[in-house]
């Protein structure tokens, strides 16, 4: 009855065991959220069983072993680890020192709970090992414990691997689900210091985070602790906190780097976090004390070893570690140089630039490759350590305990003792492992912390204050601004441009001008009011600082907040539509006629999808007109009340600017709205106007009423000539012409050219080449990615010594192993009992289980004891040194081997990585330009960042870990079948097990890693977006709107990240418990065989056994991850195959050394097309460009200007027909011999980070004068002024002030200031030293003989192209649009050009200037002037003027002759830009001109 009764609880207890291991954890109500129709995790409702075996991820890897998986099918994390849910945790959470104190208590919950899972992972790893000295003394004395003891071994062994591998597969995810959240924190916070940052500054710095002259100790390293004395403590930490007080910034480059390979590393090793603390210390505990039980005080031998050996392995980890920061210092210093090189390509590839670029980053990549070769250098070196240690320690350990103890190695203790030896090695080397990691990962944390420390806006202090007072005020009281810092601002001596004395009280509800000459200051006074310059004293009006999407209208529509249109157009990379809206509420009728009024809708019929065109980054597919017209058309929509539009003009030509004047800022939606417009166009702007200010080198000329401006002739004469003249007619002519038809916007400047608008290929050619999302292979990786690595490395006879290196290498381990047996092996037993002695039980003992159970682990303890030795014989003759003499001739031949095989591998890797950048770069540079229209920046910077990187770091070591994996395997499937033959039929099964796992594992986590990939390049892309485009969005007020959507693509790219990690446990757990089942089999066949197989067999079998699962899981995980990294391969094999350009040189037909001699010009019946499907773009042009000729190129939508521009760069090839220059055709030679010899300023100017002579003479090819002369030809010092190229000061002179401030035509102009000081109105330049009296804030009294009453200001701005040594930002952020051009133009004046090609060259320049500089022009001697332009005063008095129609030539003549001929579409156009008048005028003093140098 009691039985029946026993076998009843038996049951049920089973039955309710299975029940709650197999039912859903907990009793509560799960909400499981579908987000967009994204499917939830399946983890909240998995049971216990599912969520330590992982069978939750089995409905995802089956999904993706059917059909290749995309990103909708892929689950979503948990509501919990979203990114935006973590930030609001993590900036609630109390702030405590260190980044690195602060990120670990904040995460501490997580990490404990690892931690556990850790501990007891670490305890249960030793179980096997001891049940393996306790079936191998069944082996050696089979009376020792009865046959059915032994049986239980095996099953514990079974049972232990399968809890080992379940607690390691749970620490380790835990460890991955806090990757994701630290990683979300770390971006988030990235994220949100980008849109903090300060807009400019005045230089940018390449971070390093190394210190220079002071090396700190490990540990000190480890918890970021300072070990210099106080003093020089006290000294740098002053002299650091004077540096941080400057304006120097991390540049883009570096930022984008923070987040791409910081944040990773950092994040990264909180998935092993647990390897350090709990496993390290329990598992050296646990072995240390189970060797001495075993071997006694022999095994201290070996433990001393391991722990003398420790130094040199913290040695290692601070060398990991400083390489580690010399790499990312260097890769740094690269990616920013490759970035730069992208941003500005089409202008490298204009001037022929494209070796010189690519010798400066491969300067900055040779740094990088030094520190990589140490890093594998150091990584061989250690090799010797981490291969040569066990090996000492097994010599030495073994040596004391047969030459010193004079005790017989059994197989017993032999094997024991060298599986104990292998797990203490585990710990140590993932200690030195970890330390290293951890010390990399600290560097990566204080770079982070540096950045998030930096300076941050101004802006929402200098705001806060507006409207608590209640008076409604738009403008500057009294104040003072710098671009430097706080502190620079009030140092004389710094360079950084300032605001002086400004005090501006805008008219509400109007339209307020701001005029001045170019680099004046009219864009900084924007800024200013924007809070982005640095306040030094007074105070700025305008609301902003809030969120624009919770501000409520009022009566009017309107809210109180900011729209703002940058100079230079800023788009994001999405819709127009969307660019319009930008999240605004959708209002048909509004966008419609913000439409309208902004002239897009003849732009919006050339696209196939319209307003649904997606733009790609920077505007690629659209011109810069268009670009401009759509910033300023989202400026339109949105219902801000006050508009700041920073020379939205510039970009546009006469008759659309006519337009966008009459109906966009001067339109019925700007009703009630307060409009602040930076423009040079004072003709057309200011009589409109309520309120103008006019600037002059960071001051205030003149402010007022029009009317007072202009009679005070700060606007210039012409101004007040044609006042009353210009604008009736300008707007009768405007309003009654359709934009559809005439506009000269450079639009062709799409990649179609629009030749034929309605052409369906044309328009599908602009939907395919802007699609956002990143194309994403499929399948297996391709032979061929695999081939280029493998060919990048080395020929055949390089492999064949690799897999000859792997093979010896393991026949040498396997040698070491096997001659232990011989020396096992070589004992005799005298008595079988001498396993049992000293024990508290024998085989005849009462075996109830849990003396059984216990039984392995007590019969280690007594083994060591020195009474044992009696009982023990045979080994006398046993030559113990010569067996250990042996086994140290092969352990020295197998550290030689791993050393030679690890160097020659490394050799390899590091030859791969130097010609797969060097493709890389040479086939992005010569790609052709479409390619750049059409691939965003982002997609190429994540080619050379995270792709490189891997190619460089992680290719190499994956590969040879699948190879030493794959030949481990042989070898042991080789030695147990030997051994024990029966196991090749539980092998075969194994086998079928393990590939199914493995095909189900690899094809989902080959997909999901693919995802992953490919999401990274939209983090990275807007994180590119937000660096140039950061002041618009704090000026609408969008930060919360950018940082919500950076959380979710960072949502969005941990998706597949996390499942992928997922689906490793998936795999890693069933690799686990197959291993475990491995060692089941083979212990259980050497349990059948007692008697056949000897104990050294039995022992060298069961020693492999153990390790198997390890090497199959390595295996499976490396050929995975191997899969995954030459998925960075077959992205970077994606752009080796873009279509690249012609030849640089073709040394058959190099043009002489002198041409082009002359500059003549000439096509001949030229025809050229976009694609070979597509209609021409240029259609049988034939005319001549004389020889020094100044010819102008003007026409309606879709021409072909631009298209010929590019023709003449060969940017298009020819279809037929040819363009000879100077007799030579250009179709004929070389892309360098061309583009050398011709030179182009387009209308982006483009610069480098560095200084002013680096911008204009990169590789120093001209003398400092020559440098000086061509700033003075563009008017950016001038003529006689007093210039060094190391400084800036210049001697002050004593001036009249009132001569100073005169307008007439003797008007003084500042030589110490750029352009910007200069009279508008001067026909030419009259130079006088700079004066110490400097002009007022306001003019009271419009005539000139009264402006000295009001004098007030003494402060001057220094010109900084005096000194070439002047610092450029990126991209020139610290010039003005018009200091840039100017500055493009006197790089391409320096080349002495014989053809040079203007593409609306002077768009952001004031008039006034344009005219000096085209004067300037006309007066060089030798050169050939072809100008594409929107101001038709630009050309109107050039030699010839060429009208493009339809890609055909339609007039070409004298301006004259055009513009006389009635009904002829040079001089529709002239009529249509308001200004014919002067055209007119302007085109018949030019003939007359040169009718007298005819005559």
């Amino acid at each position: 009855m009691s039985r029946s009764f026993e076998i009843v609880t038996f049951s049920l207890t089973s039955a309710l065991m299975i029940i709650t291991i197999t039912t859903r954890k907990g009793n509560k109500t799960m909400f499981l959220q579908h987000e967009k129709r994204i499917e939830p995790s399946q983890e909240p409702l998995a049971s216990l069983l599912s969520i330590v075996t992982f069978s939750w991820m089995d409905p995802l890897i089956w999904d993706g072993y059917k059909s290749p998986l995309e990103i909708g099918r892929v689950w979503n994390v948990l509501p919990k680890e979203r990114s935006k849910v973590l930030l609001e945790r993590y900036r609630l959470f109390k702030k405590t020192g260190q980044l690195t104190i602060h990120l670990i208590k904040f995460f501490s919950p997580d990490l404990l709970f690892q931690q556990i899972w850790a501990f007891i992972a670490a305890v249960f790893v030793f179980i096997p090992t001891l049940l393996l000295k306790a079936i191998l003394e069944y082996v050696e004395d089979p009376l020792s414990v009865s046959r059915s003891t032994a049986w239980l071994y095996v099953v514990l062994l079974l049972v232990a691997g399968l809890i080992s591998g379940a607690a390691d597969g749970q620490a380790l995810w835990r460890g991955r689900k806090i990757c994701i959240q630290l990683r979300a924190v770390m971006v988030g916070e990235i994220y949100a210091k980008t849109l903090r940052r300060k807009a400019a500054s005045a230089g940018d710095t390449e971070m390093s985070s190394s210190e220079k002259g002071h090396k700190r100790s490990f540990l000190d390293r480890l918890l970021g602790r300072n070990k210099k004395p106080a003093a020089t403590q006290s000294k740098d930490s002053t002299k650091d906190k004077d540096k941080d007080k400057g304006d120097t910034q991390v540049n883009s480059g570096t930022i984008i780097n923070l987040m791409s390979v910081d944040a990773f590393k950092v994040a990264e090793i909180s998935a092993y976090w647990h390897f350090l603390l709990p496993t390290v210390p329990v598992q050296l505990v646990v072995a240390i004390f189970l060797l001495y039980r075993i071997m006694g005080w022999s095994a201290l031998a070996g433990i001393a070893v391991m722990f003398g050996v420790l130094p040199l392995n913290v040695y290692f980890s601070n060398q990991f570690s400083a390489v580690q920061e010399q790499i990312m210092s260097a890769t740094d210093a690269r990616i920013h140089a490759t970035n730069e090189v992208l941003q500005n390509v089409r202008i490298i590839k204009y001037f022929a630039w494209e070796d010189r670029f690519a010798r400066n980053i491969d300067e900055k990549r040779w740094v990088e490759i030094k520190a990589l070769r140490y890093r594998f250098v150091l990584w061989t070196v250690a090799s010797i350590v981490w291969f040569g240690v066990p090996m000492v320690i097994t010599a030495s350990s073994f040596f004391l305990y047969t030459m010193v103890e004079k005790k017989p190695l059994y197989p017993s203790v032999a094997f024991t003792s060298l599986a104990l030896f292998q797990l203490l090695r585990y710990p140590l080397d993932r200690l030195a492992d970890m330390a290293a990691h951890v010390l990399e990962s600290k560097v990566s944390i204080d770079r982070v912390e540096k950045f998030l420390n930096e300076e941050e806006t101004g802006k929402y202090e200098q705001l806060a204050h507006v409207g608590k007072s209640g008076n409604e005020k738009i403008g500057i009281v009294n104040a003072n601004f710098s671009w430097g810092s706080k502190d620079e601002g009030t140092n004389v001596e710094n360079p950084a441009f300032r605001l002086i004395n400004i005090d501006i009280d805008f008219k509400l509800g109007g339209l307020n001008v701001i005029a001045g000459p170019t680099g004046s200051g009219k864009t900084s006074v924007l800024m200013a009011l924007l809070g982005e310059m640095t306040l030094l004293d007074g105070s700025v009006h305008l609301p902003g600082g809030y969120d624009r999407l919770s501000l409520k209208p009022g009566d009017d529509g309107l809210t109180d907040s900011v729209a703002y249109c940058a100079q230079q157009a800023w788009l994001v990379n999405d819709t127009i539509k969307q660019n319009i809206l930008f999240a605004s509420p959708y209002d048909e009728q509004r966008y419609q006629s913000v439409l309208s009024a902004c002239a897009l809708e003849r732009d919006l019929e050339v696209f196939e999808n319209g307003d649904e065109t997606l733009v790609g980054e920077k505007g690629i597919v659209v011109s810069g007109g268009q670009k401009q017209r759509i910033s300023l058309a989202r400026a339109l929509y949105c219902n801000a009340r006050y508009v700041l539009l920073d020379d939205c003009l510039s970009a546009v030509d006469s008759h659309t600017a006519q337009h966008i004047f009459d109906h966009c800022i001067n339109g019925p939606l700007m009703l009630h709205r307060t409009c602040i417009l930076v423009t040079h166009n004072v003709a057309l702007c200011v009589p409109e106007a309520k309120f103008v200010v006019v600037m002059n080198n960071g001051k205030i000329q003149i402010k007022g009423t029009p009317e007072k401006v202009i009679a005070s002739g700060a606007l210039g004469e012409d101004m007040q000539k044609s006042a009353g003249l210009s604008r009736p007619g300008t707007k009768a002519h405007s309003r009654a012409t359709s934009v559809k038809d005439f506009e000269e916007d450079d639009r062709d400047k799409l990649k179609t050219d629009t030749a034929v608008p309605g052409d369906k290929k044309v328009r599908e050619e602009v939907k395919d080449a802007n699609t956002r999302t990143e194309e994403k292979a499929t399948g297996s990786v391709d032979w061929q990615v695999v081939r280029l690595y493998l060919a990048a490395m080395g020929p055949w006879w390089f492999w064949i010594a690799i897999l000859l290196g792997f093979s010896l290498e393991n026949l040498s381990n396997a040698a070491t192993n096997i001659w232990i047996r011989q020396w096992a092996n070589s004992y005799h037993y005298e008595s079988p009992q001498f396993a049992a002695q000293g024990m508290t039980f024998s085989s005849q003992s009462n075996n109830t289980a849990d003396t059984v159970f216990w039984a392995p682990f007590k019969r280690i303890f007594p083994y060591a004891s020195s009474s044992e030795a009696s009982a023990l014989s045979g080994g006398d003759d046993v030559s113990d040194g010569y067996y250990l003499g042996v086994y140290s001739v092969l352990s020295v031949l197998y550290m030689v081997i791993c050393f030679v095989r690890l160097g020659w591998t490394f050799h390899g890797a590091i030859v791969a990585s130097k010609k797969i950048h060097t493709m890389l770069l040479s086939a992005v540079l010569r790609a052709k330009f479409k390619f750049f229209d059409t691939t965003p920046l982002g997609q190429i910077n994540n080619r050379f960042s995270k792709d490189l990187e891997a190619v460089d770091q992680e290719i190499a070591p994956v590969a040879a870990g699948v190879l030493q994996s794959l030949f481990q395997l042989v070898t042991i499937i080789i030695l147990i079948s030997v051994i024990t033959p029966g196991f090749l039929i539980a092998g075969f099964f194994l086998t079928a097990l393990y590939t199914g796992i493995g095909a189900l594992y690899i094809r989902a986590s080959r997909d999901l890693k693919r995802i992953e990939s490919t999401l990274r390049s939209p983090l990275y892309q807007q994180f590119g977006e937000t660096l140039s485009g950061v002041t618009t969005i704090r000026a609408y007020g969008d930060e919360k709107r950018f940082t919500t959507d950076n959380s979710q693509r960072v949502d969005t790219h941990n998706r597949p990240f996390i499942f992928l990690w997922g689906a490793n446990r998936w795999l890693a757990l069933r690799v686990d418990w197959a291993g475990a089942l491995v060692s089941f089999f083979a212990a259980t066949f050497v349990i059948i065989n007692i008697g056949h197989v000897d104990a050294g067999a039995a022992g060298l079998s069961l020693t492999y056994a153990l390790g198997f699962n390890e090497n199959i899981l390595w295996l499976v995980r490396l050929y995975a991850e191997n899969e995954q990294n030459m998925n960075h391969m077959e992205r970077i094999k994606k752009f080796l195959d873009v279509e690249q350009e012609a030849p640089a040189q073709i040394p058959e037909t190099k043009p002489n050394a002198s041409w082009p001699a002359e500059g003549a010009v000439e096509f001949v019946n030229y025809q050229t097309r976009y694609r070979p499907d597509l209609e021409p773009v240029l259609r049988n042009l034939s005319f001549k460009i004389k020889a020094q000729e100044k010819v102008g190129i003007v026409g309606r939508t879709g021409a072909g200007k631009s298209s010929l521009a590019l023709a003449m760069f060969r940017g298009l090839e020819a279809d037929q027909g040819k363009i000879v220059i100077d007799g030579v055709d250009i179709g004929t030679i070389g892309l360098q011999d061309l583009r050398e010899n011709l030179t182009i300023v387009p209308q982006d100017p483009t610069l480098f980070t560095g200084t002013i002579r680096s911008n204009l003479d990169p590789f120093e090819l001209f003398t400092d004068e020559e440098v000086f002369t061509a700033l003075r030809r563009v008017h950016l010092i001038g003529p006689d002024s007093v210039i060094s190229s190391h400084s800036s000061v210049i001697e002050d002179e004593e001036v009249d002030p009132l001569s100073r401030m005169r307008t007439n035509d003797s008007t003084v102009r500042d030589t110490t200031l750029p352009p910007s000081t200069a009279d508008i109105s001067a026909p030419a330049p009259t130079v006088m030293r700079r004066a110490s009296i400097s002009v007022p804030d306001e003019l009271v009294l419009p005539a000139p003989a009264e402006i000295s009453k009001t004098l007030t200001n003494t402060r001057e701005n220094a010109n900084v192209f005096h000194n070439l040594s002047s610092p450029v930002a990126e991209s020139g952020t610290n010039l003005s649009q018009g200091q840039r051009q100017l500055l493009c133009l006197a790089r391409a004046l320096l080349k002495s050009p014989r053809v040079l090609l203007m593409d609306e060259a002077t768009a952001s320049i004031d008039y006034a200037t344009d005219a000096k500089i085209q004067t300037t022009l006309r007066e060089l001697k030798g050169s050939t002037i072809v100008t594409i332009a929107h101001r038709l005063q630009t050309i109107v008095d050039y030699d010839k003027v060429l009208v493009l129609e339809k890609g055909e030539v339609a007039e070409f003549d004298t301006p004259w002759d055009l513009i006389k001929k009635e009904d002829g579409i040079f001089r529709g156009m002239c009529e249509k830009s308001g200004d014919f008048e002067i055209l007119l005028e302007m085109a018949e003093k030019a003939r007359k001109s040169r009718q007298l140098v005819d005559v």
